[in-house]
């Protein structure tokens, strides 16, 4: 996202090393990053709510964003907490200024401060925070120890770390779309995972232990599934084909001509069986939340 994003990062995002990535382009991932945030509103309204829940003894006042994007965690981290200022991170100067931007129409430009740094060479000076949101980020750091040590550093007694991954990428397409090549999305996505293996290890880590490591005490952990069906956002065909066509930029040589011929009819903005066009889509991904809290000197021994 990332966005050091993979051929198909969302979230999130501590992206400069999305250059790195087949078909990288900041301008296509900074609108990708948007829709996501349109479309899974829902799944951060959710997030945010549990969040609330567990925050409900001492709301956070300053909040801190790793690997921010273009700001759908920031902003929805607001509207949960009305009294709250976020300081967004992230490495790529595009994203914070599309945040800057967004945090000014929403007038929100007082509760927002943006800051670009690359985690991997330096932590920012960020004071004292309540709480510590970083979606989709972490697992493209080479040294994501060291970070969580100085987010348990960061953090002030209780405040929590809260870390949001992909468990899978979303699928949009009913196994049959119609039009040839059955299970043709599944096959993407099993050629994504393969990718994924060799060049993002972390994807799939147990985040839980890294926070243990840092210090922090596993204060919850929870597994949200995304299933939207009809009636969709009305923007979930710009995201399926937003998705699918960053997806389709590193699939040259990983799959057969009559796969990836089909793909490009489903990312033909104009075409009958094109994505925007098409009435049977559905959205379903899955995300898994880690929360950790800093204990206190007394906790601690």
């Amino acid at each position: 996202m990332p966005e050091q994003h993979h051929p198909h990062h969302q979230d999130h995002h501590q992206s400069a090393s999305a250059a790195h990535s087949p078909g990288y382009d900041d301008t296509a991932m900074a609108e990708l990053l948007d829709l996501d945030a349109e479309v899974l509103r829902s799944y951060l309204g959710e997030v945010t709510a549990w969040i609330g829940e567990l925050t409900a003894a001492r709301a956070p006042r300053r909040m801190l964003d790793l690997g921010s994007g273009t700001g759908a965690g920031a902003f929805a981290l607001l509207e949960r907490f009305a009294a709250a200022h976020v300081t967004a991170v992230d490495l790529s100067e595009s994203n914070l200024r599309r945040l800057a931007e967004k945090s000014v129409t929403r007038g929100w430009e007082s509760r927002v401060e943006v800051v670009q740094a690359d985690l991997d060479a330096t932590w920012p000076a960020v004071g004292v925070i309540d709480l510590v949101w970083a979606s989709s980020s972490l697992h493209h750091l080479a040294h994501p120890d060291r970070v969580l040590d100085e987010v348990c550093a960061a953090l002030r007694p209780g405040g929590l770390a809260v870390i949001a991954e992909l468990n899978s990428f979303p699928r949009f397409l009913p196994d049959d779309i119609g039009i040839g090549r059955p299970g043709l999305e599944a096959r993407c996505h099993a050629t994504l995972a393969a990718w994924t293996a060799a060049e993002v290890p972390l994807m799939g880590a147990d985040w839980g232990s890294y926070l243990s490591r840092a210090g922090l005490c596993l204060e919850a952990e929870r597994r949200f599934v995304i299933d939207l069906t009809a009636p969709l956002p009305p923007s979930t065909g710009r995201y399926a084909q937003a998705s699918l066509r960053r997806l389709r930029a590193g699939l040259d040589g990983q799959m057969n001509a009559e796969d990836l011929a089909v793909l490009d009819v489903l990312l033909d903005s104009d075409g009958p069986e094109g994505l925007i066009q098409r009435n049977d889509l559905s959205v379903r991904a899955v995300r898994q939340v880690w929360v950790g809290r800093k204990p206190s000197a007394a906790e601690k021994g």
